[in-house]
């Protein structure tokens, strides 16, 4: 019996090779063995495009340590590259391009602005979208500023809240303007008049880095930090969308965003919602409705992109409990749920895409062992 393969496609983060998620496809191999899965990991720099052969990397889980071994092409791809500003990147749009044919777990998303303007198109989810426009020139920033109190300008590819700026108005009419850099440091709050926030941003390029301005809603604890959740969306092994886990996140002091990677902290979600409303039995109601909601976006995205194993969803929820989704990650990371001390919703996260690759390639043996039943059934012309 042939065993399945399921080769994790990534990006090295430099030059000298290294590898982003080493720990999590060490445990994924793990994983994947229990359940009769070879797994490997490797990049577009490891294909052999001559001969179709990938030099790939191997955890060896009884020596604990990894090795390099040529392998063929596997029967199945876990894409997990995450944009570059690289020539890495480049290699990976040619290995999707020529290989494009192959079983995919999960396909591209595209960007921040596409997937809004594809969410908008159902009329069920557009009072859940933050209101949103494409940064073309200082007049759709203007026009927000003045509709909205509160308004986020974010990278359209952007990621770990690196580049987004945050512009409030203040009681006496002035704005506060407040950020990340793209290296995720928090930039020093500036004051500016409606007229003069042009000239503040002007260092920053909106056009030419390609921004979103996005109406912000006011997630701000007592304590003055910024809030939201991480929801994962993942396919089970019958091959059907599930709500894995959600948490809160709390984004560090003086931070514009939650993210982990800039020094946010992670809760569970029941925990930092009920405090937020105020109430056990109206946080529990909107956690159904929130998972109810995910599936929902995960179902229509794959149907819009093509085949998907797992998404995160970045949600907000305001003070009437009014669920608003502020972004999609089609490549999430996992430690949030061990860092709000949800071990099993952890472990389940690593293991869900394995138990749909498993399922995936089942599917593809008894389709192909059909045909060839029905093809052996056709009468000979001779």
């Amino acid at each position: 019996m042939v065993q399945p393969v399921l080769g994790i496609l990534t990006l090295y983060l430099n030059d000298k090779g290294l590898l982003e998620e080493k720990p999590i496809y060490q445990r994924m191999t793990l994983a994947g063995k229990k359940l009769g899965l070879e797994v490997f990991v490797f990049t577009p720099a490891d294909v052999n495009y001559s001969d179709n052969r990938i030099h790939a990397h191997i955890y060896d889980t009884a020596s604990k340590s990894w090795s390099r071994k040529w392998r063929s092409f596997p029967h199945m791809i876990y894409d997990r590259c995450r944009i570059q500003r690289s020539h890495r990147f480049v290699q990976l749009s040619h290995f999707r391009k020529k290989y494009g044919h192959l079983t995919f777990l999960n396909r591209v998303l595209r960007n921040k602005w596409t997937v809004y303007r594809t969410m908008r198109k159902e009329d069920g989810f557009v009072p859940h979208l933050p209101m949103t426009r494409l940064y073309e020139s200082p007049g759709d920033l203007t026009e927000m500023i003045r509709k909205y109190p509160l308004i986020y300008l974010k990278p359209i590819n952007g990621t770990g809240g690196r580049g987004i700026l945050r512009i409030e108005k203040q009681q006496g009419g002035e704005y506060l303007i407040q950020g990340r850099d793209q290296d995720r440091r928090i930039v020093r709050p500036q004051r500016a008049s409606l007229s003069g926030i042009q000239g503040r941003l002007a260092s920053w390029d909106l056009k030419g880095n390609r921004y979103l301005v996005q109406q912000g809603i006011q997630l701000k604890l007592p304590n003055g930090r910024v809030h939201d959740y991480r929801m994962l969306v993942q396919k089970n092994g019958k091959g059907e969308w599930e709500v894995t886990g959600c948490a809160g996140r709390i984004g560090a002091s003086g931070s514009i965003t939650s993210n982990l990677h800039g020094g946010g902290q992670a809760i569970k979600m029941q925990s930092l919602l009920s405090d937020w409303i105020r109430n056990e039995d109206t946080a529990a109601d909107i956690m159904k409705k929130a998972e109810d909601f995910g599936v929902k976006v995960a179902a229509y995205l794959e149907e819009s992109y093509g085949r998907l194993c797992e998404l995160a969803l970045d949600l907000a929820i305001d003070r009437r409990g009014q669920i608003w989704l502020l972004e999609v990650n089609p490549k999430p990371a996992r430690e949030v749920f061990a860092q709000a001390g949800e071990r099993e919703t952890y472990k389940q996260a690593i293991v869900r895409p394995l138990e749909y690759a498993v399922w995936l390639y089942d599917q593809k043996k008894r389709r192909k062992e059909k045909q060839d039943k029905q093809d052996k059934q056709v009468p000979s012309l001779d």
